[in-house]
Order: C-alpha cells, then structure tokens, then sequence
C-alpha cells in the first residue's frame, strides 16, 4: 500500500513536470525539450546537404539515436503517468511523438541489402521532421490556431465542395472553348488541371489559352481566384477572434481524461471533474 501511494505521489509530481509548465521545473523541462527537438530536426536538415552528410554520417547516426532514445524515454514517461494512457496516444500530440521516435526503430528492421530499398529508408528517416510539429506545444497561441480550423471545419468543406462544382465547371467551359484548337485543352480533366491552377492563382504556365474568348474567359477566373481564396481565410480568421476571447490561463492538464486549458483558479477538471494540483 505503502509503495503504491509513493508510486502515485512520483506519477503526480512526474505529471506536473512533463505536462505542465506552471511551475519552475515544468518550465525548465519544456525548455529542454524544445532545444533538443529543435537540434535533432537540424540534425536532419544538415544531413540531407550533398557531402555534408557523408563526412559527419557518423556524427549524425550517433545524435539520431541520443535523441530517439531520449524522446522514447519522454513518451514512456507520458504514458505511464497517464491514468488513461490510450487518451494520450490516440490525441493529436500523442501521434506526433510517436511519428518521431518510430522512423529510427523502423529502419532496423528494413534490409538494406538491396539498392531499392534505399528510397524506401530515406523517406522514412524523414519522418523525423515530423519533429518540428512538436514546436507548437510550447506555443500557447497555437490553441487558437488549431481551435479556429477545428470549429470551422465544417464551413470548410462546404466551401471545398463549393470549389469542387466551380473547376469542374470552369474547366468543362474551357474545354469548349480552346479544346480542338488548343492541345493543352484535349480532355475534360486536363482542363479541370488548368482550372485549378489558375483559380489559385498559382500559374504554372505549362497549359495556356491561345483564343481570344479563351484568354478572357482565364481573366476572370484568375480575378475570382482572388475571392475565392478570401472565403477561406476569412472563416478560420472569424474562429480564431472567438477562440481568443476565451481565457486560457495556466497550463494544467487533468491527470484523468487529459484536458488542458483549464480557468485560472480551477480545482477540479471541467470535462471529468478530477481534481486538478495546484
């Protein structure tokens, strides 16, 4: 009884270190943290620099894997002080770190005998850049960001379906137009493609009316491109400013059901009413 009470007492301080950073020593830990999850994504971008790599390889696989083991020791550590681990895992951090550790254990399981699978090795060290993702736990403004898109999702894909009907039709009406004169325009998706390049405003250049009523007809899709990137940009714009109105004032997280945010002042967790620590 005795050695579960101290077990839990070491998970509870454990909690406040790794998850929360109101106190000195949670502060302290997240600052770590973030240099070294900011060093081991160089780390990966150096290595990708043509000969750079090749004369500190060695160097690089050893830091690799300093850093693989430290974060596998951190997401042990947040699982076990967890009371329900699976609630840290499947959430949106949960999969990060995991996505950052996995790449390296991976890789010893892939042969390298043959030249093909070289490609396949090499995309999945690069996973390590998921990494940097990481970054936006020690941004407190990032909540707002990931609130607005998340409340404004379904308006989004109204909007998406919106963009969808609109370059079918403007590529349809394209087609028309330029198909039969003009090789670039020869079947009804490729002018779908130019649609949707040209309504983003990107312009690749590598599909271009060459009639008259083509070239107004791609005047004014480029001139509602501009509206209808504002339509999106908008919405999440509007979610945002809601998101900012609501106070977020300390960094406790419920050892319970893992919910963040909690008012200033808050003894118990608002979703399952665990007490929270002071």
């Amino acid at each position: 009884m005795e050695n579960r009470d101290q077990t839990n007492a070491l998970k509870t301080k454990l909690h406040e270190i790794i998850f929360e950073a109101d106190t000195k020593a949670g502060r302290w830990f997240d600052i770590v943290l973030l240099i070294l999850i900011i060093c081991s994504v160089l780390t990966v971008i150096l290595e990708t620099i043509p000969g750079f790599g090749d004369k500190y390889g060695d160097l690089f696989y050893t830091l690799e894997w300093v850093f693989t083991i430290i974060f596998t020791i951190e997401y042990i550590l947040r699982i076990w002080i967890t009371k329900h681990s699976w609630l840290y895992i499947k959430s949106g951090y949960g999969i990060i770190d995991l996505l950052s550790i996995l790449p390296a254990y991976l890789i010893l399981f892939i042969p390298h005998v043959q030249y093909s699978y070289f490609i396949t090795i090499r995309a999945i060290r690069l996973l390590r850049v998921f990494r940097i993702l990481r970054l936006g736990q020690f941004i407190k403004e990032s909540r707002f960001i990931v609130e607005a898109v998340k409340n404004s999702r379904a308006k989004i894909l109204v909007f998406m379906y919106f963009v969808v009907i609109l370059v079918t039709l403007i590529g349809s009406a394209m087609y028309l137009i330029e198909g039969g004169i003009n090789e670039g325009f020869e079947s009804i998706p490729k002018s779908i493609y130019w649609a949707i390049v040209t309504l983003t405003t990107v312009g690749y250049g590598d599909i271009a009316p060459v009639t008259d009523l083509g070239r107004f007809f791609s005047a004014i899709v480029m001139i509602t491109g501009y509206a209808v990137i504002a339509v999106p940009t908008g919405i999440i714009t509007s979610e945002a400013i809601k998101a900012t109105k609501k106070k977020y004032t300390n960094t406790q997280v419920c050892q319970q059901c893992h919910k963040s945010d909690h008012e200033d002042g808050a003894n118990f967790c608002s979703n399952c009413a665990y007490p929270l620590h002071d």
